[in-house]
This record gives C-alpha cells, sequence and structure tokens, in this order.
C-alpha cells in the first residue's frame, strides 16, 4: 500500500470511520501483489514471460485462498441470538469452523458437534409405498422425522417405563432417548452437559439443540479471504508476500508448455521453503511468549 501520514492513519483525514486505515501497515493488496510481481518477475529477461494479468490474477487468488486454509488462519467471529428454529446460515465467506460455544453467565462454554445424522430429505409417499409426485414431475417433499430431535424436550407423564423422562412429542407421537437402564461405551467426545450442533453443508445451515433457545451463539470459522469477490478488499499479511510471488512462480511454469522440469521443481522447492518460513512468522513465537507457557509447568494442581 503506499505511504500515508500520521494523521490520516490516527483520523482517516476527518472522514468516518475513523479507524479505516487502523492496522493497515500489516497487509498489502492484491492488486499491488499483481502490479509488483508482474514489474519484478515477469519480462522477457526474466524466468516468466508472456503471461496475460487475468492469469497471474487467478493464482493469486489461489495462493491467497491456500494461505488462509493452512497458513493465514485469519479467523472470524460472529455473534447471533437463537432462535426457535434452532437453525444458523452459514455466512456467505463461511469455509468451515473453528470453534462455536455460547454465552452463559458472561462465559464462553464450547458447543461439541454431533456428528451423526440429524436431517434429511423426507419424500411424500402413499398408502403403497410409493413416492408422490407433482404435476412437474418432481418428488413431493415433506418434514423429516429426524428434525423432532431438534425440537424442545416435553416431559411425559403418560404409562410405560419412560414415565417421568424427556421426550420429544411429534405429531401426536412421543420419541424417547436410550436412557432406560444401564448405558455403557460412552463416547468421551460427547460426554458433555452442553448443548450440541450438526453442520449441513448441503442445506448450508448449522442445526443447535434446544438447549440453546433463546441464547447468544459465537460463531468462529474460517474464510477464503476472498472478500466475497471484491477485489479490492483482498489483503495479504507482509509476512506471507514472499510466498504469494514464489507460489505465482511454480503455478505459472508448471502450466507452461516447454519449461525443463528442474526449473519447475527449483521454483516448487522455493514455494515449499516459503511457506514453511511463512508458517514459522506467523506463529508469533517468540521467545517471551515461550517461557510465560513454560513457566506454567511448576504450578502445582490442587
Amino acid at each position: 500500500m503506499a505511504y500515508i501520514s500520521n494523521y490520516q492513519y490516527y483520523t482517516n483525514n476527518g472522514n468516518i470511520p475513523e479507524d479505516a486505515n487502523w492496522g493497515s501497515y500489516q497487509y498489502v493488496s492484491l492488486a499491488d501483489i499483481v502490479n509488483n510481481f508482474i514489474l519484478m518477475y515477469v519480462g522477457n529477461d526474466k524466468l516468466v514471460n508472456n503471461v496475460d494479468r487475468w492469469t497471474i490474477l487467478f493464482h493469486a487468488k489461489r495462493a491467497v485462498q491456500e494461505l488462509n486454509y493452512d497458513a493465514l488462519r485469519n479467523i472470524k467471529v460472529l455473534e447471533f441470538e437463537m432462535g426457535d428454529n434452532l437453525k444458523l446460515v452459514m455466512p456467505p465467506d463461511y469455509i468451515n469452523y473453528v470453534r462455536i460455544s455460547m454465552l452463559r453467565g458472561g462465559v464462553l462454554l464450547q458447543l461439541t458437534e454431533n456428528r451423526s445424522v440429524m436431517s434429511a430429505t423426507a419424500y411424500l409417499q402413499d398408502n403403497q409405498g410409493d413416492i408422490i409426485f407433482d404435476s412437474n414431475g418432481n418428488v413431493v417433499v415433506g418434514q423429516s422425522k429426524l428434525d423432532i430431535l431438534n425440537q424442545e424436550q416435553q416431559l411425559y407423564t403418560g404409562t410405560g417405563p419412560y414415565n417421568g423422562s424427556y421426550g420429544w412429542n411429534y405429531d401426536g407421537n412421543w420419541y424417547f432417548g436410550y436412557n432406560v437402564g444401564a448405558r455403557y461405551g460412552m463416547d468421551p467426545s460427547y460426554a458433555n452437559s452442553n448443548p450440541k450442533f450438526t453442520i449441513n453443508k448441503a442445506a448450508g445451515v448449522i442445526d443447535f439443540s434446544s438447549g440453546v433457545k433463546n441464547s447468544f451463539i459465537v460463531l468462529e470459522y474460517i474464510s477464503d479471504g476472498m472478500e466475497n469477490g471484491d477485489d479490492s478488499l483482498i489483503t495479504i499479511n507482509k509476512l506471507a508476500e514472499e510466498y504469494i510471488y514464489n507460489y505465482l512462480k511454480w503455478a505459472l511454469l508448471s502450466n507452461k508448455y516447454g519449461v525443463q522440469e528442474y526449473i519447475v521443481n527449483r521454483v516448487k522447492k522455493e514455494k515449499t521453503a516459503s511457506l514453511r518460513n511463512t508458517k514459522i512468522r506467523l506463529s508469533n513465537l517468540h521467545p517471551a511468549r515461550l517461557l510465560m507457557s513454560l513457566r506454567g509447568k511448576d504450578k502445582w494442581i490442587k
């Protein structure tokens, strides 16, 4: 980015928002990355030549995505209040979640993922078990029975072994968990009293159990750094700038006809080494921070 004065950095020249430039010196824009690469690495006397700008831009975006998945891990945080449907629509730039927590009593309680199937597409069928179609030949879809597991449990006061137990009342029928008698083989990863959630990637939603109703949920997730397709907003940390250049050289030369294999292998090694250095730089492994962590080994557990 271009250098700016201290007044412009702290006050944005009196414009709103005043914090628009705060921390901006840490990053370099995607446009600057592409321009610098064309200026310094592309030419008739350079290793890379006869390359279109749009080709460089494509591979630069791929490099940014790979960095966000593997090294940068710029975590975005979203807070919302859970409604009655117990569903959260994934943010538009959602790639994968880091942690999902529930705010209770001023403390963030980490929720655990239930990897069991909690939702399904229910095809409507007639009395003979045949699938029902509409006038356009499409299958008529109803509500899945699995959706009852996301509803709030109620106290059952009827007859039978489940009297006094909590279950789900769905269309006049009661459903219960396996809570009668001894329980064996509990998975320690699910031995948690906090509510649970499931990821429905196909539907683009996160389903929660009834325990999060009317609570605040904090979603920490990883984005690909593409900023919803706005190239002017894409930035790269300067600690990873060298990796972007090496990635571009490798991507362009490995897809170009007539380039000797030893040259491709050389630039590939440079890319791998720069990625390793980038991870080390971004890990913030400073001696003072390591010392504070090591001091914890002397703490007595009472």
